[in-house]
């Protein structure tokens, strides 16, 4: 293939010289959670890394040498920062002078859960003032199939100069996982597709210096695809499971009793678990990505909508489930003091990025129940500014005391930190809803699981209970 393309594409040869000895310049657009890891560990392996991005604090902690995101340890900020290999920016003029550039910056929906571009945009018409011949240009933010060719690419022929003829453009999924410090950058497998051959192999090229494994396919939009593919295969087996446990509840069975025998199965079986909902920025945002840029094509993605669904409800599920555990102690949620543990989208990160704890929270006060949250990993938690709550409120983390716990007429662990005593709080706590199974192995009698059955103990002891031992819940309390 590179025989083919030497006289091609204009810098094609220059630039493979460049990433084969590695000496590209690289420019990594947007230092968040995907940007910043990709940094590092291009910087790791020997090029000249500068971050660009708009936020003055994250570039001063660069240039102090220290890292922001749990993921990325200062030691290697700091050592790379004193060797000269990484530096940070908010000047986009940094541009001009890279041959690579990677655009990694937030891709949202709005409020109707429609696709927010705005970002991509912003960082391509960025690109595009300062475009040089031979540069090569990879986005790597999640969005929907033709992105790259339909929305970044127009915006940087704008320059004048033409993809595939004076620059190279390829699209490249990020695979970060929050909190995961085995699968890295510099061990997960990648993906590339590019808008031609040139632009994929030279793309590939360059990310084999930081993964020996990486997967070419014949576009920019198939990669983009593989990436939505990755996620809503996730989403869609956690509504499985989440409407599994709600059934479960209602059987009188345990559901994380039978994911464990399930387990077992050596083929043909992969576990998955329900929780209080789905977060983080891929899982709740990717189906929406898919549905809006299917309908373009007369085509409902019904199996995949009815997912997000499944898992939008499990948040108003778990405020039902607090109704009726309090409910069977003979008290109302109205008026109620509810303590959160966790409202990080999932253990041990520190990202509250859509986090279902989000929509419990206004939920109970739109209950008129008093919400109160610790979480070591957050220390202000923002909700509101919705449809489900009007005002935008800042809530701060509260210290986890045994008298905040006394205090509390219900304690519901959403993410399942690591660093709680899980034994202590069973002990303190008056009454637990646990929505991950986090307190697995301990025993009580004012522990409700979430897809378990209530315990026989409070079952026995409750008011308002409606036939076959079922509490009631008033509907109205859980209404906005």
């Amino acid at each position: 293939m590179g025989r083919s393309m030497d006289t091609g594409p204009r810098g094609f040869e220059q630039l493979q010289a460049r990433i084969d000895a590695a000496t590209a310049r690289i420019a990594v657009m947007g230092l968040g959670y995907v940007g910043l890891p990709l940094a590092v560990g291009l910087a790791e392996v020997g090029f000249p890394v500068v971050g660009v991005d708009v936020d003055a604090g994250r570039v001063a902690a660069i240039g102090r040498g220290e890292s922001y995101l749990r993921d990325v340890p200062s030691s290697k900020v700091a050592a790379l920062r004193a060797e000269g290999r990484l530096s940070a920016t908010a000047d986009y003029e940094a541009l001009r002078q890279v041959d690579v550039t990677f655009i990694c910056v937030p891709t949202p929906y709005d409020r109707q859960r429609a696709p927010d571009l705005s970002y991509i945009r912003v960082a391509a018409a960025g690109i595009a003032e300062r475009l040089q011949p031979g540069q090569l240009i990879i986005l790597q933010s999640t969005t929907y199939p033709g992105t790259t060719e339909e929305e970044v690419q127009p915006i940087l022929e704008g320059s004048g100069l033409r993809a595939g003829r004076d620059f190279f453009l390829a699209f490249s999924p990020e695979r970060i996982n929050p909190g995961d410090r085995v699968h890295t950058v510099r061990n997960t497998p990648k993906v590339v597709g590019g808008v031609d051959p040139a632009s994929a192999e030279l793309a590939a090229r360059l990310l084999r210096c930081l993964t020996a494994e990486v997967y070419v396919v014949s576009s920019a939009r198939a990669a983009e695809m593989s990436k939505l593919l990755e996620n809503i295969f996730r989403s869609v087996n956690i509504a499985l499971v989440n409407e599994l446990a709600v059934l479960c509840e209602r059987m009188g069975i345990d559901i994380w009793e039978v994911i464990a025998a399930a387990s077992t199965k050596p083929f043909g079986f992969m576990p998955f678990t329900p929780g209080p909902g789905v977060g983080g920025h891929c899982i709740p945002v990717d189906p929406c990505y898919l549905a809006w840029k299917a309908r373009e094509y007369d085509f409902r993605t019904r199996f995949i909508e009815l997912a997000a669904e499944v898992n939008e409800e499990m948040p108003r599920h778990v405020v039902g489930r607090v109704a009726e555990a309090l409910n069977m102690l003979g008290k109302p949620l109205r008026g109620a003091d509810v303590l959160l543990l966790g409202v990080t989208f999932k253990r041990d990160v520190d990202d509250a990025r859509n986090s279902p704890a989000a929509r419990i929270v206004e939920l109970l006060l739109a209950a008129g129940a008093r919400v109160g949250y610790n979480d070591p990993y957050v220390p202000v938690f923002q909700v509101g500014d919705d449809v489900f709550c009007r005002s935008a409120l800042e809530l701060r983390s509260e210290p986890l005391t045994a008298g905040r716990l006394r205090a509390a007429d219900c304690v519901v662990i959403v993410a399942g930190h690591s660093d709680y005593d899980y034994a202590w709080l069973v002990r303190e706590a008056p009454l637990i809803i646990d929505t991950v199974n986090a307190t697995r192995g301990l025993a009580g009698p004012r522990i409700v699981r979430l897809g378990a059955p209530v315990p026989e103990g409070l079952a026995r002891g409750g008011r308002g209970r409606a036939c076959e031992g079922k509490a009631t819940v008033d509907p109205s309390l859980l209404d906005p």
